[in-house]
């Protein structure tokens, strides 16, 4: 059983033949992520079985996830914590002539908007996706109004659904994570209605004044001793490269105005970069969480499970960059969607190899690649095969290697992009393998 056959053991199209096409569609993706999808089929037959899944009116995008949102919870029952991170990211179609699609924040681009919510374990270990919204823009009115879902809806569910699993995995702590745009008190009414069976940790963008002292929030914090100071290294991003930040440390516990003399009490974190260099931006993060922080441990944990939400940044830079999807031609929003929640499992899967690799390297390779996977990535690249199965960090090294990983001492573990490459390659290769037995060449 290759690994998109466990992925979606529990598919359920309502029809086996559906069922079936979803295995091979993931495996072709995954061959070749950021190939279109009749160079990732391979040929006009099943370029067009490709093209008649996508069209099937019975079949929901939320039905091709399910499978995999339960091999998820499975993963996420062997953690004692388990951060659940949210986030939107806009898909530009411009030029595209794809019926559904709508205005994106320039109001002359087409596209759409997906909203996943991506769990990762302490170690960020992406163990999957949960949840996920998409949906386009209607446009705006004469009066400049947009008619439509309320697009604040999603953060507010989004929790609900994290509840929801809370339910189910009495033994593991979630931790709903979240950047500035989940920062309004709906959502924090909520978690206090449901009684917080999911903690929340949201970086802060309303300076609300604290009701018992009538001082705005952050002045308020920022008024306190500091508790500590910490330094980590801040990934590079974009044209930012790497660079150590060294930050001081504030909290406080404080009741916030939630209206209608409703208070909601939180905690209040600031960590704000002492000198940093002259042309960068100085890194300050000012997070809420219903979590209280009586130590400077707590407070560093707090800042580390926020720094986690890098992890859906990754995902969203594998799902568009390393998949290409805001290069598929359907004609159909519904179309769209359905291959998306494809790619979505893809990009995943990009994603827990490099992380296992660095966190686990020492697990065997065959929990994660299919036999002929790993015996390819040596065979490309001119390596004996070994006597036993080898370990999992030295075959993502391989894979890397046939992505452009120069593998030197050097050069520290490889990263998604040299991943998604070697992967490629590799994938067509065992697929060549598997055609030959099967014709009894070899």
């Amino acid at each position: 059983m290759n690994w998109s056959e466990k992925e979606f053991k529990t598919i359920d199209l309502g029809d086996k033949r559906l069922n079936k096409r979803a295995f091979l569609l993931a495996e072709r993706l995954s061959a070749k992520p950021g190939s279109s999808i009749p160079a990732a089929c391979g040929g006009w037959a099943e370029t067009q079985a490709a093209y008649r899944f996508f069209a099937q009116d019975e079949v929901e995008w939320s039905d091709i996830l399910k499978p995999h949102m339960e091999c998820t919870r499975e993963r996420m029952q062997a953690h004692e914590v388990v951060l659940c991170i949210q986030d939107t990211t806009e898909l530009n179609f411009n030029g595209q002539a794809i019926t559904g699609l709508g205005p994106l924040n320039y109001e002359s681009q087409r596209g759409m908007y997906v909203h996943p919510t991506y769990a990762v374990s302490l170690s960020r270990e992406p163990l999957g996706i949960l949840d996920a919204w998409m949906w386009a823009r209607e446009p705006r009115d004469e009066n400049g109004q947009r008619a439509g879902l309320r697009e604040s809806l999603r953060w507010v569910e989004g929790y609900q659904r994290i509840a929801e699993y809370a339910e189910a995995l009495p033994n593991t702590r979630l931790v709903y994570v979240a950047d500035r745009e989940a920062d309004f008190m709906e959502l924090l009414k909520k978690a206090e209605a449901l009684g917080h069976p999911a903690d929340w940790l949201i970086r802060s963008k309303n300076n609300r004044r604290v009701p018992s002292t009538q001082n705005k929030l952050w002045d308020e914090v920022k008024a306190s001793d500091a508790v500590g100071e910490i330094r980590f290294t801040l990934p590079r991003r974009g044209n930012q490269k790497a660079r150590e930040v060294h930050q001081q440390v504030r909290v406080k516990r404080v009741r916030l105005s939630a209206g209608k003399k409703q208070e909601i009490e939180a905690t209040c974190i600031i960590a704000q970069e002492l000198n940093p260099p002259e042309s960068a931006k100085p890194v300050e993060w000012r997070l809420l969480t219903n979590r209280k922080a009586e130590t400077f441990e707590d407070a560093v944990q707090m800042i580390d499970w926020y720094r986690a939400r890098w992890e859906i940044e990754l995902f969203f830079h594998v799902l568009k960059n390393g998949c290409q999807v805001e290069a598929l031609q359907l004609s159909t929003i519904d179309r769209l969607e359905i291959a998306l929640a494809l790619y979505f499992v893809v990009a995943w899967r990009i994603n827990r190899l490099m992380r296992l690799g660095r966190a686990c390297p020492d697990l065997e390779a065959e929990l994660l690649f299919d036999p002929d996977e790993w015996r390819a990535a040596y065979v490309m690249n001119k390596k004996k095969l070994p006597k036993k199965p080898p370990s999992l960090n030295e075959v993502l090294r391989l894979v890397a290697m046939l992505g452009g990983f120069l593998g030197r001492k050097s050069d520290g573990e490889p990263g998604v992009k040299t991943l998604w490459l070697g992967m490629q390659r590799i994938t067509y290769f065992a697929l060549g393998l598997q055609f030959a037995r099967v014709m009894g060449l070899g």
